[in-house]
């Protein structure tokens, strides 16, 4: 559902200078802007992850349109990017939106746990499910992710507090705003390679692999669904609709794609039988 901004909380590290803001829905939203620095392609990137981890049930943000008005605007003049010391404002209408865990006065969000912890995270197995994602998306990024501390349901208990995890920052799937696959065999990978200790064969990416090979095409035409038509400019179109054909082709290379990872960095899978599948 398209929401309106309504307050300004501050501004985000990262390339794309984006900023924290208040939705009118009482919820808040990290927006990244159509003129941010690393490309308008980015937004539309972000867009077609979303829908395809959402299908995959690998934890991420949801996602909005989020429309700033000149109102907006003219009361926070601290939104606006940074090229050099010059300032870009920034326009009016709708940008990319995605959610924050909670209110961020009462929320601690994390973007490294000690090494001590990461093993208790309650979605620890999502990191091998993003593996899968970003081998198969070109994800040119490294892994970007968040911890944050929420209820927990576990089989047969109340729920509890503990930390989960939620996959951020798309906007380089696809190899970001070139809309290509270099096929570079660590795109995608986690720094801390503690997530990745249960993986011992393939079999451990399932059922990620399994998915994305019968992956359906009504979901990439809901991704393209979602993309405001004013962000595509001349051949955008044809551009995006070759590449989102190549990453339909390319499903059937994700296991060789996962064992060139492993070749690359063998460190990373110091579980991973030589011998297995």
């Amino acid at each position: 559902m398209p929401l309106t901004a309504v307050r300004h909380v501050r501004k985000m590290r990262g390339g794309a200078q984006s900023h924290l803001l208040e939705a009118e829905d009482g919820h808040w939203y990290v927006v990244k802007f159509r003129n941010n620095p690393q490309h308008r392609r980015v937004l539309i990137n972000e867009i077609l992850a979303s829908v395809f981890l959402d299908y995959l049930k690998i934890a991420a943000p949801e996602t909005v349109m989020i429309r700033i008005t000149a109102e907006l605007l003219a009361a926070n003049p601290e939104i606006h990017l940074l090229h050099g010391s010059r300032i870009i404002p920034i326009q009016p209408g709708w940008h990319f939106g995605s959610r924050f865990p909670g209110d961020p006065a009462r929320l601690s969000v994390y973007d490294i746990l000690p090494a001590e912890l990461l093993p208790k995270v309650e979605n620890l197995d999502h990191f091998r499910g993003a593996l899968v994602f970003d081998q198969w998306v070109n994800n040119a990024d490294g892994r970007q992710s968040v911890f944050f501390r929420a209820m927990v349901n576990r089989e047969g208990e109340a729920p509890k507090p503990g930390f989960v995890t939620w996959m951020i920052d798309h906007g380089f799937a696809f190899e970001g705003p070139a809309w290509t696959f270099s096929d570079s065999p660590l795109h995608g990978l986690y720094k801390r390679t503690v997530v990745y200790d249960s993986v011992r064969s393939l079999d451990d990416f399932e059922p990620w692999l399994g998915m994305i090979a019968h992956f359906p095409e009504e979901v990439i035409d809901r991704a393209m669904k979602r993309i405001p038509v004013d962000w595509l400019e001349e051949d955008d179109a044809e551009e995006l609709a070759r590449m989102l054909e190549r990453l339909y082709a390319r499903r059937v290379r994700l296991p060789v794609l996962l064992q060139d990872c492993r070749n690359a960095s063998p460190h990373a899978f110091r579980n991973w039988v030589k011998t297995g599948r």
